[in-house]
């Protein structure tokens, strides 16, 4: 009720004047001042000069004395500066000790505490020599305030001050507590009152809150005798006022009074008017027993309202009447403006002449009101607003209005997460529109509802109010309506996996808004498509939308906007992995929230960074950041986002171990969304319960949450969500030993994570970023089967959960279905394309026999471990099959768990470790002389290295393998085993796996195939044999590598073009070189070639931000575009090449981004554009050695069609003359062989 918020404001200027006072404490240690009772009397000179030069000096000190006065510190030390100097010039002992002091206080408020120090010591000095007892006094209190500022104690003590108020301040209050009470041991320690005082009254303030009055009170008379001893008159007027505040709250009748008005208030906002006149009543009666004229007038006006809503209205005038006589007996503006109100609206009513016409001019100005309420996040206020707005439209039947007012209390329930609330006020206003025809209110009605639904997390329910809209908008031409419901839908479907349909949509609501010139809608639109391209992975695109975002957003200076671009800003740059990018945007989202006063703006700005910090592990920040943002949405009543919140605290305990936190939270968000109806935070939080009993071990409690959790996700259609809890219930069961039914409740998993690939993206960047999500269940599935003795239909699984995109887009491109945008999705997801189905193991088993060779298929395994009192996943095991041509297929496991158990290492540091050990260097990099006692020690590392690795992938097949080196050996790598430099493993004898067996690698078995495929096709097509492109040394680019950097030139690399010439030389071609290499020249001429050889810098990054990472480099046609000259891994993807070979001689070109599809990066591109065979090199290699070695491959393709055994022989000969690995062991033959 208003009286109420006057007291609340009241309230919040006294908590305003405390922190001010605790700030003025942490800046000025010191607090007294000097006064002129420091200048002392000065002997009487004879000569004139000196005497006006004396006179001068007082002048000075004086001046001095009244600059520290008025904190002109700077000026203060100017003059006494002065003064000192004529003094000393006069031998004038008094006043060389006065200037002394008050230099000693001005050092000390300036923080130059050793200074001050000195000079204090100075002065004492002098007052001793003088024996002036008054000097000593002031000197000694300076010197021991400098001391104290000196003290790292006293420091420790200050800080934990003011971090105690910015608690208190962001209602931190258990936190605000601890560092109070700790300031205060340490000020007590060091005897310093004035601290002790002020770590008193923040203490007292805090309890105040918390609703511990009786220490409150307690504490402020503490307080308040600190501040007498001191003569503080500031101090002791802020402890009265605590202490006055302790009083009232400590009785119990006050304490009973004011919950009686709050509830009367509350009854009233929620029209619960008959039980409001009780509450108030109540209270009435308590105020006047303990004579509290304040509260007994607040209860009054209160009363007077509730009697108008009830139409009781002399009743109201009588209440309102009594009120203002108390307002003026108090002198109280504030109660007499309210209670005036009251009288006045009664008044108006009472005249019966009051037409029709003017009560709707009063329910549009609350209407408007509410408005501008509800925009600055003043929600309560505007449910006010709106409720007596409604009660004038239903008296005058204005059913327009009306229908407004109960749309925009949907719209309000919305802003503060009661959705299914929101529902209820939309219904009433779609039948209101219905009613009376209004086909755009309509519109708008269905509109919201879909939103609403939307936020409870029925999506399905949401797209179908959102169609009915953009219907109705069709129909009546409103193309800002049309625009809206498009946006609607691109939401509804990004929410339910559908990333291609979501962009569609927004792309078409994006082009209707700068149709109609709609620039906040434009800017909506464009931060969707930013959020759409983000949930996909395409970080680089989304960060261009949201960029464009920001732009509109700050040309039609819509601060609203320009918070939410930078907090989608933020996102992607998290999501990105750059999370202290991603905290600069939140920041800057957070300030423009805090500056408009949007305080659910604030609460997202807040819980994003502490999601960022959470990311960057530093959780205490990110709980930090989460109570906050808990704060808010709490003191705003938005339950869903209090929900949310709740949950990133459930899962940051979660992450620290502290599970029985984690699961009190889980539970208050679970609790929340049940009571607003929000169905999709429901199933998550079920799942985030599951897996925090999981954690604890117990796994029937576990299997409990996630069945729930299915449950709930299979009632709204959340395949996403279905996925999730397929795979943690499956996970809880396996753990608890029920293997039948885990196996079968995670092939339901697989099944559904299938499904949302097909119908959840329809390109290749798209299905990657979704498999990337997946690839946990097919690693649980693969561990319950071997646990129930069935390897080989783990190796199905494990076929089936490697490489799949990469599948779908090469059979795309062998069969001619490649997904355009002149297909319907739903023809593309029906298409069958030959060769996407995964293999079974009889189909294993005949590619074996086709390559005719050993495939040797890996899998890394992860499993749950307790670590120092945290759940962490860990390698757990390393699965091997090995498939044979003709043989059976055998099964091997590795333990992993020693490596980071006994060793403090894993796998992929100990591959990191292997390429280290061999002193993998650039080609441009500069030579450093090594001493031999250093090359020593790493030729031994590298050993240690190889023969390790070798321990764990080769020897535990090494049997199994061929005997004949010529025989091929395929390895179908996993994760960061595809760095793994194969041919240079060393068996315990010392001996190099390319000295025993040819090497080839794959992504997939499956990949093999086709690539078979590829090459049959090839060679049905070339009946003339093609040219060769040999391209070496370009005119090197200038690239940028990440969003936002200078551009950075590369080095020359001249080693490669006497390798590019050389070949050239031995195929009879022309090599191309310099600014003869440009991008545009190759790219032509790609599609011709027969082979294509690359000898120069290969990129790693994802330069386009488009989620393929991998450039050549090649020379820059002068357009003055950014990356001018680079071929990307992405642009190489579109073309349709004819090559039976392509060598990239680069730098790292078999490496990219690792993902649970594979390697992304250049090979994957050059394959899926037709190339059969690729031959890559997984580090930068030095130009003698890559020179010689490429001219013997050529020289022995020549002799042979076997690309695999041109390679290996090519390997052995360099071998022989650069035994180190690094300079022979880099390249990889990915694909055919022949």
């Amino acid at each position: 009720m208003r009286p109420q918020m006057r007291r609340q404001k009241a309230e919040g200027r006294r908590q305003k004047r405390f922190f001010l006072f605790l700030l003025s404490l942490s800046l000025h240690p010191l607090l007294f001042l000097l006064y002129p009772s420091l200048i002392f009397p000065l002997h009487p000179a004879t000569a004139q000069t000196i005497q006006d030069r004396k006179v001068e000096a007082d002048r000075l000190l004086q001046q001095g004395i009244q600059q520290i006065q008025t904190n002109q510190l700077p000026a203060a030390v100017q003059s006494l500066e002065q003064a000192l100097t004529i003094y000393r010039q006069l031998q004038h002992r008094p006043g060389e000790g006065a200037a002394l002091i008050g230099l000693g206080e001005t050092n000390l408020r300036l923080g130059n505490v050793v200074k001050a120090l000195e000079l204090s010591q100075q002065a004492l000095a002098i007052a001793k020599e003088l024996n002036n007892p008054e000097m000593e006094k002031f000197a000694r209190q300076v010197l021991q305030a400098a001391q104290i500022a000196d003290n790292p104690q006293k420091r420790e003590a200050d800080r934990l001050l003011q971090q105690g108020t910015q608690q208190i301040q962001t209602n931190q209050l258990p936190a605000a507590v601890q560092s109070l009470e700790q300031a205060l041991t340490l000020y007590r320690r060091l005897q310093h009152r004035a601290g002790e005082g002020a770590a008193l009254i923040g203490l007292c303030e805090t309890n105040l809150r918390l609703g511990n009055p009786a220490k409150a009170l307690e504490l402020s008379q503490q307080a308040l005798a600190i501040a007498k001893e001191l003569n503080s008159a500031e101090m002791e007027k802020l402890a009265r006022q605590v202490l006055q505040a302790a009083q009232i709250a400590t009785n119990p009748q006050k304490r009973e009074a004011d919950r009686l008005l709050q509830q009367g208030t509350q009854q009233i906002q929620t029209n619960q008017l008959q039980v409001a006149i009780q509450s108030l009543k109540q209270a009435r009666t308590l105020y006047r027993q303990l004579k509290h004229r304040p509260g007994e007038g607040a209860a009054l006006i209160g009363l007077g309202e509730t009697n108008l809503r009830l139409g009781n209205i002399a009743k109201a005038l009588e209440l309102s009447q009594q009120a203002i006589a108390i307002a003026k007996e108090l002198n109280n503006s504030e109660i007499e403006k309210l209670a005036q109100q009251v009288l006045d609206a009664a008044q108006q009513i009472t005249n019966s002449n009051v037409p029709a016409s003017f009560q709707k001019v009063e329910a549009d100005r609350l209407l408007q009101q509410g408005i501008q309420q509800y925009q600055t996040s003043q929600f309560e206020a505007a449910f006010q607003s709106w409720q007596q707005a409604l009660q004038i439209y239903r008296g005058i039947k204005a059913r327009l209005g009306e229908g407004r007012v109960l749309s925009n209390l949907g719209l309000a329930y919305r802003a503060i997460g009661n959705y299914g609330k929101a529902t209820e006020f939309h219904e009433q206003a779609l039948a209101i529109t219905r009613e009376i025809k209004d086909r755009q209110g309509e519109g708008n009605a269905l509109g919201n509802l879909g939103s609403a639904y939307f936020l409870l997390g029925n999506y399905s329910r949401a797209t179908e109010f959102y169609e009915q809209h953009l219907t109705i908008a069709k129909q009546i031409k409103d193309r800002g309506g049309e625009s809206n419901a498009l946006d609607g839908l691109g939401l509804a479907y990004r929410a339910l996996g559908n990333y291609g349909k979501a962009i569609e949509f927004h792309e078409q609501a994006l082009a209707i808004a700068r149709e109609i010139k709609d620039r906040q809608g434009e800017g909506n639109a464009l931060g969707n498509l930013g959020l759409a391209y983000g949930a996909l992975g395409n970080y680089g695109k989304a960060i261009e939308f949201h960029e464009q975002a920001l732009a509109i957003a700050k040309q039609i200076k819509d601060r609203g906007g320009e918070s939410s671009a930078l907090d989608g800003l933020g996102l992607a740059y998290r999501d990105l992995g750059n999370y202290g990018k991603a905290i600069e945007f939140h920041e800057q989202a957070l300030a423009i929230t805090r500056e408009i006063k949007n305080r659910q703006g604030e609460g997202n700005a807040l819980g994003n960074l502490g999601s960022a910090y959470f990311l960057l592990g530093n959780y205490s920040r990110a709980i930090e950041f989460h109570e906050q943002a808990l704060a808010i949405t709490r003191e705003i009543k938005n339950r869903q986002g209090e929900g949310s919140i709740l949950g990133n605290l459930g899962v940051a305990y979660r992450t620290l171990g502290n599970y029985g936190k984690a699961i009190e939270f889980h539970e208050q968000a679970l609790a929340i969304a049940r009571e607003v109806k929000a169905r999709e935070r429901e199933g998550t939080n079920l799942g985030n319960l599951g897996l925090a009993y999981f954690s604890l071990g117990n796994y029937g409690k576990a299997i409990e949450f996630h069945e729930q959790a299915l449950a709930v996700a299979r009632q709204i259609k959340n395949q996403q969500g279905e996925g999730i809890a397929l795979n943690n219930l499956g996970n809880a069961l396996f753990k608890s030993g029920n293997l039948v039914v885990a196996i079968k409740t995670l092939m339901d998993g697989v099944a559904t994570w299938e499904l949302l690939r097909q119908t959840g993206a329809e390109n290749d960047a798209n299905k990657v970023s979704i498999f990337e999500q997946q690839t946990v269940t097919y690693r649980t599935l693969q561990k319950v089967l071997v646990a129930q003795n069935q390897p080989n239909a783990a190796l199905e699984i494990a076929e089936r959960g490697r490489a799949r995109a990469f599948v779908e887009l090469l059979a795309q491109r062998l069969s001619g279905q490649e997904a355009t945008s002149l297909i319907p999705q739903a023809q593309q997801a029906s298409m069958t394309l030959k060769g996407t189905k995964p293999p079974t193991l009889q189909e294993i088993q005949q590619i074996a026999r086709a390559q005719n060779a050993t495939l040797v298929q890996y899998s890394v395994i992860f499993d749950d471990f307790q670590i120092q009192g945290k759940e962490e996943a860990r390698q757990s095991e390393l699965y091997i099959w090995v498939i044979p041509p003709q043989d059976d297929i055998t099964f091997r496991k590795v333990d992993l768990k020693p490596l980071w158990q006994q060793q403090n290492t894993n796998l992929a540091q100990l591959v990191v470790q292997s390429r280290e050990g061999m002193g993998v260097r650039g080609r441009a990099d500069v030579e450093v002389a090594l001493s031999p006692e250093f090359l020593k020690r790493q030729q031994e590392k590298q050993t240690r290295n190889l023969k390790q690795l070798h321990q764990l992938l080769i020897a535990p097949i090494a049997p199994l393998l061929p005997q004949d080196p010529n025989q091929r050996v395929i390895f179908m790598p996993q994760g960061e085993l595809f760095l793994v430099p194969f041919p240079a493993l060393l068996d315990a004898n010392g001996t190099a796996l390319i000295e025993q067996h040819t090497i080839l690698t794959a992504p997939s078995i499956q990949v093999l195939e086709l690539t078979r495929q590829q090459r049959d096709r090839l060679t049905s097509r070339q009946s003339v044999a093609g040219k060769s492109l040999i391209v070496g040394n370009p005119t090197m680019p200038k690239v940028v590598t990440q969003l936002g950097d200078t551009p950075v030139q590369l080095s020359d690399l001249p080693g490669a073009k006497q390798e590019a010439l050389a070949i050239a030389q031995l195929l009879n071609t022309q090599a191309i070189t310099g600014q003869q290499a440009t991008k545009t020249a190759i790219a032509q001429q790609m599609p011709n070639a027969r082979l294509i050889h690359f000898a120069t810098h290969g990129l790693l990054d994802d330069v386009k931000g488009l989620g393929v990472p991998g450039a050549i480099a090649l020379a820059p046609a002068g357009n003055g575009q950014l990356n001018d000259g680079l071929l990307t891994a992405a642009e190489i993807l579109e073309m349709k090449l004819n090559a039976e070979l392509v060598v990239l001689s680069a730098c790292d070109t078999g490496r990219g981004r690792i993902t649970g599809d594979g390697v992304i990066g250049l090979s994957r591109s050059l394959i899926t554009a037709g190339v059969p065979s690729i031959i890559v090199s997984l580090w930068k290699v030095p130009d003698d050695s890559t020179a010689f070695l490429m001219t013997e491959f050529y020289q022995n393709l020549q002799k042979t069609p076997d690309k695999a055994q041109a390679l290996r022989q090519a390997m052995l000969t360099t071998k022989q003359k650069y035994p180190e690995p690094l300079n022979w062991a880099a390249f990889t033959l990915i694909g055919e062989a022949e």
